[in-house]
């Protein structure tokens, strides 16, 4: 059974989600105030945190922020009455994994839900290995710390998402949106060719003086695969 947290200053909101994720199966904690709701997300367990923007004693950014000082895999959902593009920039960036604006359809949310679920099952299914190894690129999960080969590789925390998602699906292409929805969130605004952008900065620092490991099926995606023997 999930446990999802849901951070929601108005009650009968609060209390309508409960209902609702609590009859598709998932065990529910509503907090209602900043302060208990980064307090209960600390405390860990979770498999998905749904975080209002706007809530009382703290925001939903603040919180996001150092949620995610302590957790960086743990998928969050923010939840605003705003509709602002750089309100959702700004969560994405702070490393929010999707963003739902008020009003919104149930069966929407509960798609974007299972959405992140999946996404979260894999990656606590990788977080048994703390090493995952390809080739000889090396990367620790816990620390977030990437090697290839004797060299240290630096990355920003958007390309070791990229990487991290390429490697627990390697072997299979993936298409830009799917690395959109897993790396940048459902409801990301923007062009599509950021991936591309990224998929770039990767190759400078991945595949920089040594085979390459990331390749482009052209007209199709791309994909962590191992080079020709």
């Amino acid at each position: 059974m999930a446990r999802i947290l849901i951070v929601e200053d108005e009650k009968r909101l609060g209390r309508l989600l409960t209902l609702e994720l609590e009859y598709e199966g998932y065990s529910v904690e509503v907090q209602h105030d900043g302060q208990s709701g980064l307090e209960a997300a600390l405390d860990g367990g979770w498999d998905l945190v749904i975080l209002d923007v706007m809530l009382p004693s703290l925001s939903g950014m603040e919180i996001l922020r150092r949620f995610r000082r302590e957790d960086a895999l743990t998928p969050v959902m923010m939840l605003t009455a705003k509709n602002e593009i750089p309100d959702k920039v700004s969560g994405l960036d702070l490393g929010a994994n999707d963003y739902v604006s008020k009003p919104f359809e149930n069966e929407e949310l509960l798609a974007r839900i299972r959405v992140q679920l999946r996404e979260h099952k894999k990656v606590e299914q990788q977080k048994e290995v703390e090493i995952l190894q390809f080739e000889d690129l090396n990367v620790n999960v816990k620390s977030r710390e990437v090697q290839r080969g004797d060299d240290q590789i630096i990355l920003t925390p958007r390309e070791f998402d990229l990487l991290h998602h390429l490697l627990v699906n390697q072997g299979h292409v993936l298409n830009r949106e799917q690395l959109i929805q897993a790396v940048w969130g459902y409801d990301f605004i923007g062009d599509t060719n950021i991936v591309d952008v990224y998929i770039r900065y990767l190759r400078k620092k991945i595949d920089a003086d040594a085979e390459p490991l990331i390749h482009t099926m052209r007209g199709v995606g791309y994909v962590l695969k191992r080079r020709s023997r």
